[in-house]
């Protein structure tokens, strides 16, 4: 199992524009509709695409800016600048998400039946359509990169999907009975899949952003090459972390004392290869310590 970076970072750039263009004419087209029909869930499709487009700004920020070179103030990279970005949208479709809630509700109590759906009915089949191509783009340039900017991009473009089916069954619905209550019941239906998508991605930035530890299986990976190596006599202080689409490695290896320095720097060159084969982009830090040091306590192999 291999997780590396195959697409250089303009393929990162070049899917968060054509993100960022689709999302806009989607707004514009589904609040101008949403307005003139009067078709509350409309506008709330507008305003979960106002959320895809914010958070697609974001995520070209991001991926034109965390693959910058380290520098003086940054010697880790600026990874971290796409962890943020995820943060960031996740509050914002949450405020989204409460807000829809206001204005269906303003909207049911209110009585009124939206006119002229057939508009409202061919923007979200166009929606449809469009969002599954890009957010199709994305999610594959996301899983080469391993970009959360371009993976949360695409997520809610996904999520845009399902809601926009649910909006045209509705307004499909709402055409055929004529029952009123139906536009705003939808509309609060979509901001409660809005606010579920909002808490997950809040939950995972506050996770990345704490430095959480990789994934088990990515662990134990780096534990099967520290383990197989047969001039390793153990390792321990395994840390593990991420920044945006880098992993971060660390860890100290315990080696036989009379080992020539020239030999100690070709055992971690060796590890260092590993790792970066299995895991790019990463940075390695590995710390050789002599076995008669540590003896055999604390000691994992």
């Amino acid at each position: 199992m291999e997780i590396k970076t195959d697409l250089p970072s303009n393929g990162k750039v070049g899917a968060a524009k054509v993100s960022v263009f689709s999302n806009t004419v989607l707004v514009l087209t589904k609040l101008v509709v949403g307005v003139f029909t009067g078709s509350v869930s409309v506008v709330a499709e507008a305003a979960h695409s106002a959320v895809d487009l914010l958070a697609a700004l974001i995520a070209y920020y991001a991926v034109s800016t965390s693959d910058k070179s380290p520098d003086r103030s940054h010697a880790y990279g600026h990874g971290k600048i796409e962890n943020i970005s995820g943060a960031v949208e996740a509050v914002l479709i949450i405020v989204a998400a409460l807000w829809i809630v206001f204005e269906a509700s303003q909207k049911l109590s209110a009585h009124e039946l939206a006119k002229d759906l057939e508009f409202g009915i061919a923007i979200m089949a166009i929606s449809i359509v469009v969002n599954y191509y890009v957010s199709r783009r994305l999610f594959k340039v996301a899983k080469a990169t391993q970009s959360h900017a371009l993976e949360a991009d695409a997520l809610h473009l996904q999520a845009d999907i399902w809601t926009s089916f649910g909006v045209l069954a509705g307004l499909v619905a709402i055409k055929v009975t004529g029952i009123y209550w139906l536009d705003p019941v939808i509309a609060i239906a979509v901001a409660l899949i809005i606010f579920k998508a909002g808490y997950g991605m809040t939950k995972k930035s506050i996770r990345e952003l704490t430095d959480i530890a990789l994934p088990d299986e990515e662990i134990a990976m780096i534990e099967k090459i520290l383990e197989n190596h047969p001039i390793i006599k153990g390792y321990h202080r395994l840390r593990t972390r991420r920044s945006g689409s880098k992993r971060l490695i660390d860890v100290h290896i315990i080696l036989e004392p009379d080992l020539h320095l020239d030999q100690a720097h070709a055992v971690c060159s060796e590890i260092e290869t590993q790792l970066k084969s299995l895991f790019s982009p990463c940075d390695v830090l590995i710390h050789e310590e002599p076995f008669m040091l540590l003896g055999t306590q604390n000691i994992e192999k």
